[in-house]
């Protein structure tokens, strides 16, 4: 048997054929182009459709389909409650899908499907509490506990992003003031890079941008931090404590047996980014003395953890 997953996204829906090996052994991609709820329901519709028919897969050898949304869902009506980028409200998704096919279809938060995935692929199957911290334009968590997703009351848990660390600290989008993702995602990074390097124009950091700020991105402090640039040290030393203070606040609350870091900065080296980080959230953590702590790792999928955990969500009901 197979499971469907499809992971939207905010410029491309993605979706993937899994086996029972939690393997995706085909996929399609296409550009999101929003016009209505009611074309967006049949563009998934059609995009799971097309996938088996490329494939030579019956509709008989599907188990399931779930779907990642960037926000909440309610998945037991098979809602989509809203999403961030992309205007939907309150949109029926699994009606609009059993218009034209007859299987289970499940609904969870984007960034709980990737952590679902992550959690079905570690080494360690004995595992039963996972947290996926993504690190990009925010900062997006899931929460896996007892095998399960966290979702909450209302669809909204594991929102970690929104976590204050900096009290009255920098405007969110949230409405609150000094979130951890306003100081730890990559966009955070990218912010705290430029201001640097506005204060300290002999900095390589300039080099290799080639004197255009427009081209700071999450790997430019790291990359100069290699050169020995002090305040590319400075930026680093500076965002990992922040993010060091979220993850500390993780393990605090949910002592989870792993937690993996992914998105862009995740791929920088051990040596400047793991390594340190492991060493700061043991210090800052409660129970720092016992003898088994959290794993603090790197995420493995990398972006097929979205296309893999949606289409185990009926599994993992």
């Amino acid at each position: 048997m197979y499971y469907i997953g499809i992971d939207i996204g905010g410029t491309n829906l993605k979706a993937g054929l899994v086996d029972e090996s939690y393997q995706i052994v085909a996929a399609k991609k296409t550009p999101l182009r929003f016009v209505s709820m009611e074309q967006m329901g049949e563009t998934l519709v059609q995009m799971a459709l097309d996938l088996l028919e490329e494939n030579g897969v019956p509709r008989e050898k599907v188990s399931s389909v779930g779907m990642g949304f960037p926000g909440p869902v309610d998945n037991k009506k098979g809602v989509v409650i809203k999403t961030v980028n992309i205007p939907i409200r309150f949109m029926p998704v699994a009606e609009m899908f059993h218009k034209h096919w007859d299987i289970p279809v499940y609904l969870g938060n984007d960034a709980d499907c990737a952590a679902l995935g992550e959690y079905y692929h570690f080494e360690d199957k004995n595992v039963e509490s996972l947290i996926l911290v993504t690190l990009g334009t925010g900062i997006g968590t899931g929460i896996i506990l007892n095998g399960k997703i966290l979702s909450g009351v209302n669809g909204c848990g594991g929102e970690g992003g929104h976590i204050v660390i900096v009290h009255d600290g920098e405007a969110c989008s949230c409405g609150r003031k000094g979130c951890w993702e306003r100081y730890a995602s990559a966009n955070a990074l990218i912010r705290q890079t430029m201001t640097a390097m506005e204060q300290h124009k002999d900095s390589s950091m300039w080099g290799l941008v080639g004197g255009d700020l427009s081209r700071v991105d999450g790997r430019t402090a790291f990359e100069a931090l290699r050169t020995g640039d002090t305040a590319a040290r400075a930026v680093v030393d500076q965002y990992l404590r922040y993010l060091a203070d979220g993850l500390a606040n993780y393990v605090n609350i949910f002592q989870p047996e792993v937690i993996c870091l992914g998105g862009g900065v995740s791929h920088q080296s051990d040596e400047n980014l793991l390594i340190p980080l492991q060493g700061m959230v043991r210090e800052m953590v409660f129970g720092r003395e016992a003898d088994v702590h959290t794993n603090l790792t790197k995420a493995k999928l990398g972006n097929d953890a979205g296309i893999i955990g949606a289409a185990l969500l009926g599994l993992n009901q």
